[in-house]
């Protein structure tokens, strides 16, 4: 495939030598490839002006400046043509990704969605973000007195999980399953409490180190009590 700029070129010689294909069968499958091909440039083309024109309206143009340009004849229709070209960089995920359709009304709602969804995808990641600021410290305590906690099987084996990933916690998978550790020693450490008389014989640094994960692992919304 020629690079995009050299398309264009290579579609008009294939379209003036359309008849050098001697079959039929050739020149069906030739012609329906450069109507792919004319459709992929075309879509460049809307994206590439649709560009243009946000770097135009950045630069301080009034849609009435566009009016020409856009080969339209009211500053009205310049604005809905500019937005209507803005579909081709946006996609319907309420219908399988499908292409926007090319109507003011369709592209803002897909924008707003896209704004929705990407405003969303910040607040959780800021979330997250300050919930491993919160988790990191209280895991490394539960590390520092595990002695003192007088754990049994299961408790020992979530401790060890823990002091795996808690070295290199940098990644979300990696920050996602400290918590899952972190509340899952929890869960056996209060198991523990309801059934043996273990918790009196924790040290009292080891109590505040569990105290603090029970408390970090209800507001982080974990099942730690089942």
């Amino acid at each position: 495939m020629p690079a995009d700029e050299e398309l264009f070129q290579a579609l008009l010689y294939l379209e003036a030598n359309a008849g050098a294909l001697r079959s039929e069968r050739a020149q069906r499958k030739s012609a329906i490839a450069r109507v792919r091909l004319w459709e992929y440039l075309r879509e460049q083309a809307d994206l590439h002006q649709a560009k243009a024109i946000e770097h135009a309206r950045a630069a301080g143009a009034e849609w009435n400046d566009l009016v020409q340009a856009l080969a339209v004849n009211t500053p009205s229709a310049a604005y809905n043509k500019a937005t209507r070209l803005r579909a081709a960089a946006l996609t319907d995920p309420d219908h399988g990704d499908r292409p926007v359709r090319r109507t003011p009304e369709a592209v803002l709602e897909a924008e707003r969605k896209a704004a929705a969804q990407a405003a969303a995808e910040r607040r959780a990641q800021e979330e997250a973000a300050r919930r491993h600021e919160l988790l990191v410290p209280v895991a490394q305590r539960l590390l520092q007195h595990r002695d003192g906690l007088d754990d049994g099987e299961d408790v020992t084996f979530w401790l060890d999980q823990i002091a795996e990933v808690l070295p290199d916690c940098q990644t979300p998978t990696q920050v996602v399953s400290l918590g899952i550790y972190v509340e899952a020693a929890v869960r056996e450490l209060k198991k523990m409490e309801r059934t043996t008389a273990r918790s009196a014989r924790m040290t009292n640094e080891a109590r505040l180190a569990y105290a603090a994960a029970v408390e970090l692992t209800s507001t982080r919304g974990g099942d730690a009590s089942s």
